[in-house]
């Protein structure tokens, strides 16, 4: 299940913010206007979209909404639940056999450990399920690298686009020396759309085009951690030690506040027996 991820949208809004409290703190409330320059965002803009209309066919292009939106949402699994878990699964096999999980799958809602239990519920060999699995891995990533390729690209077409749009002023005003009056609009032409490119390439597309890039090396990891768990159920490993071997995937912080939940839940336990 995922929820929202208020940091991307924080981190874009509080750059811009940023970016506008330095243009006021240079040039007051007429600096601002002086950045709007509809000719320059039409360059960057318009060239940014042929160029990725040109390197990508329009299945890739129509799943860059989807892609984005994944940089705004993250995934609400908890590590040490999971283990859990496969504690809980893995002394349901040892106590009932594994067709007994069958009934344990209403209650999962990850579809990959969903797939992995039934491989182990059918008796498949735990090296074949690793392959079944691993390879599942291996075209997830593939896939991903495939969503976030528009966003890495427009990451770097927006600056060289912007180049362009400042060869273009340069251009406008060495042709029109002549008349003083045209030397201030074409230079805003040269500056800004370099500035425009720039921005959205290291705010925007670079940063988020990173974020996915995490999203879908923590997606693996715990792949990983359910493989080794579906394993450990499937191959009837002692519950204890199913449990030791998936908790050496977390981190020191995540083992310590897994052992203070397990430390109030047994002293929560001596307390109503008492």
């Amino acid at each position: 299940m995922k929820k929202r991820d208020i940091m991307t949208p924080v981190g874009i809004t509080l750059g811009f913010v940023m970016l506008m409290f330095g243009i006021l703190a240079s040039g007051g409330s007429g600096g601002v206007l002086s950045f709007l320059q509809i000719s320059s965002i039409l360059i960057v803009i318009g060239g940014l979209a042929a160029a990725i209309l040109i390197n990508f066919n329009l299945d890739q292009i129509k799943l860059t909404r989807h892609v984005m939106k994944e940089a705004f949402t993250k995934s609400d699994t908890s590590l040490p639940e999971m283990i859990r878990l496969f504690v809980h699964l893995s002394e349901r096999a040892r106590r009932d056999g594994l067709l007994a999980l069958e009934n344990e799958l209403e209650e999962v809602e990850d579809p990959f450990l969903k797939k992995g239990i039934l491989l182990a519920v059918d008796g498949i060999e735990p090296e074949v399920i690793h392959d079944i699995m691993h390879a599942e891995i291996v075209a997830l990533e593939e896939r991903h690298h495939k969503g976030r390729l528009i966003i890495e690209k427009a990451g770097e077409y927006a600056p060289a686009w912007g180049m362009i749009g400042t060869l273009i002023g340069l251009v406008l005003m060495l042709n029109n020396l002549q008349d003083p009056a045209t030397l201030g609009p074409n230079m805003a032409v040269a500056l800004l759309t370099t500035f425009y490119g720039t921005v959205l390439a290291n705010l925007v597309f670079i940063p988020m085009a990173g974020k996915l890039e995490n999203k879908t090396e923590e997606e693996v990891f715990l792949k990983q951690i359910i493989i080794e768990g579906v394993i450990g159920v499937q191959s009837g490993q002692n519950p204890r030690i199913l449990e030791e071997k998936l908790a050496a995937f977390l981190s020191n912080d995540m083992k310590y506040k897994t052992d203070e939940k397990a430390e109030g839940a047994l002293l929560g336990d001596s307390i109503h027996e008492a």
